[in-house]
């Protein structure tokens, strides 16, 4: 079993479910911000969590990374109906994202808050460390923040430096993903709010990923 691979799907697989959760019904573009091992394997995420969606558009530092990929899953007939392009203006497209999802080692805020458009839903799982953000204060302002789990509150450079800069405090955070999931906390409320979801990951959800992959395996061999 390759662990690296298990985490990309097991990763991706987390945003989608929370943006079947807090996403629009309704959302036609999903921007996606980075353009690495972990891209396609979000956008097939949220693409399976969320049918509405009709177009992709990439961004990435080097270009041609993201309009390789763009076309490579423009061929892939698994997506049929949907349109994927890249482009080289971040702070253009990611007005245009109902579904912005950034995968990145950023040290600097790709994402604007000011730029994210009325009912919006931010995924962001790059950053790990509380030197790495993917956005700035402002996108954590101005929306519902959730995050993966605990941990994700003392690890993530963008939670952690809105702390510490009273942006939000850790009582305004909305919940975690299996409060979610339960119903024990409430997830988008209207269509013009805007939403933030924030993984770094777990051991234990990566143990339970093998566990799956594992028992699932010996059932169809058997």
């Amino acid at each position: 079993m390759d662990g690296t691979v298990l985490t990309l799907y097991r990763t991706a697989c987390v945003s989608g479910l929370a943006s079947k959760i807090l996403a629009r019904n309704d959302s036609k573009v999903l921007v996606m911000i980075g353009a690495g091992a972990l891209a396609p394997h979000l956008i097939k995420a949220h693409l399976a969590a969320n049918p509405s969606l009709q177009k992709v558009i990439i961004w990435n530092r080097t270009i041609k990374k993201a309009t390789d990929l763009a076309e490579n899953l423009q061929g892939n007939n698994e997506y049929n109906g949907v349109c994927f392009e890249s482009n080289e203006s971040l702070e253009r497209i990611v007005e245009l994202g109902d579904i912005v999802s950034c995968a990145t080692n950023a040290e600097v805020a790709l994402v604007k808050g000011e730029k994210l458009k009325a009912g919006a839903h931010l995924d962001l799982v790059g950053s790990f460390m509380h030197t790495m953000k993917e956005c700035d204060d402002e996108a954590i302002r101005r929306g519902r923040v959730y995050v993966d789990n605990a941990a994700t509150l003392v690890e993530a450079g963008e939670l952690v430096g809105a702390f510490e800069r009273g942006v939000i405090g850790k009582e305004d955070i909305g919940g975690n993903l299996v409060e979610l999931i339960k119903g024990e906390k409430v997830g988008r409320t209207n269509s013009e709010e805007i939403t933030v979801f924030k993984s770094v990951g777990s051991a234990v959800v990566d143990i339970l990923a093998a566990q799956l992959v594992y028992e699932t395996y010996t059932k169809n061999k058997c």
